[in-house]
């Protein structure tokens, strides 16, 4: 393959330039789960960062058990890890 400058853009590009593809090359970490959540824009206005969307997941959690009445649980700990 022919190296190119990188600030030279061709006007036209061969599949064999790029490179081999890979069929299945994300498959398992795809398979295992993803963090990645889209916001509609108008929701994503009103939160410029991952910060302020985690603050208002977390109050609306809180909000939501003092309602219902249940209360918080820590994660990673165990009823019987509480009582002792």
């Amino acid at each position: 393959m022919k190296k190119v400058k990188s600030d030279e853009i061709r006007s036209e590009y061969k599949r064999e330039d790029l490179g081999p593809g890979v069929r299945g090359k994300y498959y398992e970490s795809y398979k295992q789960g993803t963090n990645i959540i889209l916001l509609n824009p108008d929701v994503a206005e009103f939160f410029p960062d991952e910060e302020s969307v985690n603050k208002a997941l977390r109050s609306l959690i809180d909000l939501a058990r003092k309602s219902t009445g249940q209360k918080r649980q820590m994660p990673g700990r165990t009823k019987k890890e509480k009582t002792t």
